[in-house]
């Protein structure tokens, strides 16, 4: 490599959130692999793995171990693995076309189906978002001695758009950096709750490579899969490995893109998972067999936490709620960004960050504060509330999977990165299991809630609609699992 050419790729650097990809005179087919390069790509991944460790997770995580001990953690793997393979496919997308998903909806599909596909993304956005803020207001209750009640908490983690802009205008790398702090706080505070509690090794092992599933954990197994992959982050993304200009028309320079976003995509997810491990061992080892194994919680946990293993060096309580504040903390912006890109990609608006920032946040923030003002003194009315957002994520997740499976597989589109016959099918199969569970959450939902004819009339006419048009949305394109 020329001195010259050396001195063009520092300049197209990432880090300085410029161009770094298609500066070369000529294109080929293969590039070596480079640690350096992989350290340019690095970052969309972890922005993106925070979805998978949300206040919504602990909680799946927590009431998964409490619930159903160290049975379901095989389930947790195989969970985490399924949702790399749809957040490979959403950064496939955006790397190959050189737009995010909630753009190609846009383009793709007629007003009408554009419009409610927004809707959809939006209530998942909102839904998602309370409970990240609700959690960040726990942590940040339990931080201080309960002086500060949740609607309080609600208002002070609104406030971190703030930062969110600040860092994204000033430089994306901050913003990345920002966000490997908050992961690394999260490792620390779970790690250091699994050396405290010492979980069971055998146990951990068996529960990881054998798979155990019976009536009583089939209702927290349900949840383990249903928190983990959630739709705005299929959104995220494909907007994410954009910050990384690819020239879609240099095959060789995608190609390449796309590896080092797989493989830094997979090291974050491990991580992750790893993290989502150790919670739900703490409380399996803590909580399983118990009789308050039921009624375990996010407001809760660090109490009963506290209670069971006493104070330390450190008391318990206070390692949950950082970890906890962290987590809450960083899918609020994260939430945040999705929320941008949605509205930008679906909508076409060409607003300024810091109003498509504001708007995004108070769509989250007022119906958060309600919430919080309601339910700051009941566990149980939180926990309800829980339950109905889960649903609401499940209902609006194959709005999101669908059209991102339709149209990486769409020839015209993708070119010669249009995913292949087996791994089409592979997809498919996996969506199918995805939707099916979704199903089987919202039937034993409905069914406990569901009382008079007049209930459920209105719960089969939506049944109805719901279900034409997500095979309106797989057919638009005459997309089928089968290959042609």
């Amino acid at each position: 490599m020329s001195s010259d050419h050396h001195h063009q790729l520092l300049e197209y650097d990432p880090i300085e959130n410029v161009h770094i990809v298609g500066v070369d005179d000529g294109d080929k087919e293969d590039y070596p692999f480079s640690w350096r390069k992989l350290w340019r790509f690095t970052g969309p991944g972890f922005l993106m793995s925070i979805a998978f460790l949300d206040p919504g997770n602990l909680e799946g995580d927590l009431q998964a171990g409490a619930n159903a001990g160290y049975s379901l953690l095989w389930l947790l793997l195989w969970a985490t693995a399924i949702g790399l393979l749809v957040q490979l496919l959403s950064a496939r997308l955006g790397v190959a076309t050189g737009r995010h998903l909630a753009e190609l909806c846009r383009e793709e599909y007629p007003d009408w189906a554009g419009k409610l596909l927004w809707v959809m993304a939006e209530l998942a956005l909102i839904g998602a978002d309370i409970q990240e803020v609700i959690g960040s207001a726990i942590a940040l209750k339990i931080l201080t001695n309960g002086f500060l009640p949740l609607w309080a908490g609600v208002l002070i983690t609104a406030f971190d758009c703030f930062i969110f802009l600040l860092l994204e205008n000033y430089n994306v790398r901050k913003l990345e950096v920002l966000f490997a702090f908050l992961i690394a706080v999260m490792a620390v505070s779970f790690t250091w709750m699994f050396g405290e509690t010492k979980p069971n090794a055998k146990e951990l092992l068996v529960g990881i490579v054998v798979p155990k599933l019976n009536s009583k954990t089939i209702q927290a197994a349900v949840g383990v899969v249903g928190c983990l992959v959630t739709p705005h982050n299929v959104f995220l993304h494909s907007a994410l490995v954009q910050s990384r200009e690819v020239d879609p028309n240099k095959t060789g320079r995608v190609r390449e893109a796309i590896r080092y976003y797989s493989i830094e995509s997979t090291i974050a997810l491990t991580i992750s998972f790893v993290i989502n491990l150790f919670v739900t061992t703490v409380f399996a080892k803590a909580f399983f067999g118990t009789a308050i194994a039921d009624t375990i919680g996010l407001k809760n946990a660090g109490q009963f936490l506290e209670e069971r293993f006493g104070g330390g060096l450190v008391p318990i309580l206070y390692i949950w709620a950082v970890g906890l504040l962290a987590a809450g903390q960083s899918s609020t912006i994260t939430g945040t960004y999705a929320g941008q890109f949605i509205m930008g990609g679906f909508l076409d608006l060409r607003l300024k960050k810091w109003t498509r920032a504001l708007i995004t946040r108070s769509c989250a923030i007022l119906p958060t504060l309600i919430v919080a003002l309601i339910f700051d003194s009941s566990e149980d009315t939180l926990d309800v509330l829980n339950e109905w957002i889960n649903v609401l994520q499940s209902i609006q997740f194959p709005f999101a999977l669908i059209p991102l499976l339709c149209l990486v597989a769409k020839d015209d589109l993708m070119g010669v990165f249009t995913i292949g016959p087996v791994l089409k099918t592979f997809s498919w199969l996996v969506a199918a299991l995805l939707i099916a569970i979704n199903g089987y959450l919202l039937q034993q939902f409905f069914a406990k809630e569901a009382s008079g004819a007049a209930y459920t009339s209105i719960i089969t006419v939506f049944t109805v609609a719901y279900v034409a048009f997500v095979v309106y949305l797989e057919r638009h394109h005459r997309f089928y699992i089968w290959v042609c």
